[in-house]
C-alpha cells in the first residue's frame, strides 16, 4: 500500500480509501444490495490487512449502521491513532428549519450522533456532503469550526459541491478565521471526468485533496459491458447515473479491458490507476472481499503516458447527473431521499 497527505491536513492516508456506504442493515434503510455486519468486518479486516487506513462512511448510510458497523469492526481491529476516519452530514431537515434549528445547533447534533454511532471521541475528517442551500454559509462554517475547537473533528471536507462554492467557503473560512475544507468527494471517474473543468485545477492550486466517490462508476469500470453487479440490479440510482450514456461510456470501458489484458491485471486496477494520477485518493466501496483486494493491487500499477492517453482520448461530456444535478436552487422539483436512522431528509 501508499500512503500520502491529505492536501494541507497532517493526516497520512492510504491512497485507497475504503467507502462504506455498502456496509449495513439492508433492513433498515434505503438500499437493499448493503451487506451485514459480520460481511462487512470480514472486508473491514482484510482491508487493514491490505495497509488500507483511510474509511468514509456517513450518518445517511442506512440509517446509521454503516457508522456503526465501522466504528466496532475498528475498535476490534485497529488503534485508534493508526486510521483516519471520515463521516459526513446532511442538510437540516424542513422540520427543524420550521423549528428554529440553526445551522450550528444541527452540526452539532450531527456530529454527536455520528460519535455515538461509531464509538468514538472524534473523527479525523467531517464532511459537508451536499449543499445546504436553505442554510447560510457563515452559520455552517462557523458550526463547524465550533466542532474543530471542541475537539470532535480534526478536519473537514466538503462533498457535491461546485468549486465556486468550494472556493468561496473556503474564503470566508479565512476572513473569519474558521477552519477551512481541507478535501473535497466528488463524481469522478474515467467515464465521467466533468471535475477536470474547474474543480481539479482549484484543488491543485490550493493543495485541497480530492477523494472522489464512485471511483469504479458503480462497477462498471470493473467488468465488461453488460454484466450487472448486485447493486445495478437493485440500485435505481446507481442506474441513473450512467445508464443515459452508456453507448459513449461503452468505448472507453472497452479500452480499460484491453488495457487489463494486455498488462495482466483487472479492470478494476486498472480503472483505479488510471484515477490515482489524477486525485489523493479515490473513495472505492467493497462488498466482497475481492472488492478491496483487487483495489488494493492498483496502487502497485504504474500506466505509461501511452496507455493514460489511450484511456483519455475517447471521453466527450457528459451532463451532470444525481446528487449534483438535484442538488441546485432550480431543481428543486427533483428531490432525493436521505434516512439518518429517526428522520428522513429531502434535499
Amino acid at each position: 500500500m501508499q500512503y500520502t497527505k491529505l492536501g494541507k491536513a497532517d493526516l497520512r492516508v492510504s491512497r485507497i480509501c475504503m467507502g462504506c456506504m455498502g456496509f449495513g442493515d439492508p433492513t433498515n434503510g434505503q438500499h437493499s444490495w448493503t451487506i451485514d455486519e459480520s460481511h462487512s468486518r470480514e472486508i473491514i479486516r482484510r482491508g487493514l490487512a491490505l495497509g488500507v487506513n483511510f474509511f468514509d462512511t456517513a450518518i445517511g448510510y442506512q440509517s446509521g449502521t454503516s457508522e456503526q458497523y465501522l466504528g466496532r469492526a475498528l475498535r476490534d481491529f485497529a488503534k485508534r491513532e493508526e486510521v483516519v476516519v471520515a463521516t459526513k452530514f446532511l442538510p437540516r431537515t424542513q422540520e427543524e428549519i420550521a423549528a428554529g434549528v440553526s445551522g450550528q445547533q444541527h452540526i452539532e447534533r450531527m456530529i454527536n450522533t455520528s460519535l455515538k454511532n461509531l464509538g468514538l471521541d472524534y473523527v479525523d475528517l467531517y464532511i459537508y456532503h451536499m449543499w445546504d442551500y436553505q442554510t447560510p454559509l457563515y452559520d455552517i462554517m462557523d458550526g463547524l469550526n465550533r466542532i474543530v475547537k471542541a475537539g470532535k473533528a480534526r478536519y473537514i471536507g466538503i462533498s457535491n459541491c461546485f468549486a465556486y462554492q468550494l472556493a468561496k467557503a473556503n474564503a470566508l473560512a479565512e476572513k473569519e478565521g474558521f477552519a477551512s475544507f481541507v478535501s473535497v468527494q466528488g463524481h469522478y471517474n474515467l467515464i465521467f471526468r466533468e471535475e477536470e473543468r474547474e474543480m481539479a485545477r482549484l484543488c491543485a492550486e490550493d493543495n485541497i485533496a480530492m477523494t472522489p466517490y464512485s471511483a469504479l462508476a458503480s462497477g462498471r469500470l470493473s467488468r465488461q459491458p453488460g454484466e450487472r453487479s448486485k447493486r445495478l440490479e437493485q440500485d435505481s440510482y446507481a442506474r441513473l447515473k450512467y445508464d443515459a450514456t452508456a453507448q459513449q461510456d461503452e468505448v472507453i470501458i472497452q479500452r480499460v479491458a484491453e488495457v487489463a489484458r494486455q498488462r495482466g491485471v483487472s479492470m478494476t486496477e486498472v480503472s483505479l490507476a488510471w484515477l490515482m494520477t489524477r486525485v489523493t485518493a479515490p473513495v472505492v466501496g467493497a462488498t466482497k472481499l475481492h472488492h478491496i483486494e483487487g483495489a488494493a493491487k492498483a496502487t502497485d500499477l504504474c500506466l505509461t503516458t501511452d496507455e493514460i492517453a489511450y484511456l483519455e482520448e475517447a471521453y466527450v461530456p457528459h451532463r451532470l447527473v444525481g446528487v449534483m444535478a438535484q442538488n441546485t436552487p432550480s431543481a428543486a422539483g427533483e428531490r432525493h431521499v436521505w434516512s439518518t436512522g429517526n428522520q428522513k431528509i429531502e434535499s
